[in-house]
């Protein structure tokens, strides 16, 4: 299945790094999370690639314009012949395709914009592009095919926000305060499987998880794969410290690609 990944956001909440470069381009350890997120991809199969690009897309296309597989692998230079001989590929069989979806345009309309570089194609895959999980998507793919008349689904998975719940009396005192219930709230991971029909879901200027799943919703064709392993999305600065001290240690379960012997 083709891959889109929405890129084009302006990562507001990032403002550290998003200032200077796109959110897909921090750095998870050495390596940006959209490169993370498209070797989760290609370990189950699905090396074809659509960005959708807006803001600062002229870095993403550079990065992976001037991508070099030596940083990232083992290789041996050989010296005299000015040559590098790789020992691995991270890119082999890869192909990217990159389109501009403007530069303010909601998650639905950067869909509908790459609509044509998805003809012919019954399903695909879709991603925000700033999360990371070990979900196996082999099984979300056949759950969501398994059932015809869905048109949409997407990994719901606990929040990793943690939260104190508040209850008051009818005069606003505090007659309790703690966690979340035991049963922890579950949200849009953002790893979405779509059949064709979504983009006759989506009307002009619609967000895509607003009215055309509200829709969706009544018409009880949206589905969601429950998942309670490992979720983390790049939200704040606080996110990216967290993913560089979990690849500091090699605790890493979105690298589903390392159990392969």
């Amino acid at each position: 299945m083709k891959v889109v990944l929405f890129c084009g956001g302006l990562g507001t909440r990032l403002r550290e790094h998003s200032d200077t470069i796109p959110k897909p381009l921090v750095n998870v350890g050495y390596r940006p999370i959209i490169w993370h997120l498209m070797r989760y991809y290609a370990h189950f199969g699905h090396t074809e690639f659509i960005l959708c690009l807006g803001y600062r897309g002229d870095l993403i296309r550079e990065y992976f314009l001037e991508y070099n597989e030596a940083m990232s692998n083992d290789f041996t230079l050989l010296a005299g012949e000015k040559r590098v001989e790789l020992h691995g590929r991270d890119l082999d069989n890869w192909k990217i395709t990159f389109v501009d979806t403007g530069l303010h345009s909601n998650i639905g309309q950067r869909l509908l914009r790459v609509r044509k570089y998805l003809e012919g194609e019954p399903a695909f895959l879709a991603n925000y592009a700033d999360g990371l999980s070990d979900l196996p998507l082999d099984r979300h793919i056949a759950q969501f095919l398994a059932n015809e008349r869905l048109v949409a689904s997407f990994a719901a998975v606990p929040s990793s926000q943690s939260f104190h719940a508040v209850r008051t009396d009818d005069a606003g005192i505090v007659t309790h305060m703690g966690a979340m219930p035991d049963q922890p709230l579950l949200i849009n991971g953002g790893f979405f499987v779509f059949r064709a029909g979504i983009f006759d879901c989506i009307g002009e200027g619609e967000e895509l998880v607003e009215a055309p799943f509200a829709r969706l919703i009544e018409q009880r064709r949206l589905q969601a794969y429950r998942w309670r392993g490992f979720w983390q999305c790049m939200d704040t600065f606080k996110d990216k410290i967290s993913f560089d001290r979990m690849d500091a240690r090699g605790d890493c379960p979105w690298m589903l690609w390392r159990d392969v012997r």
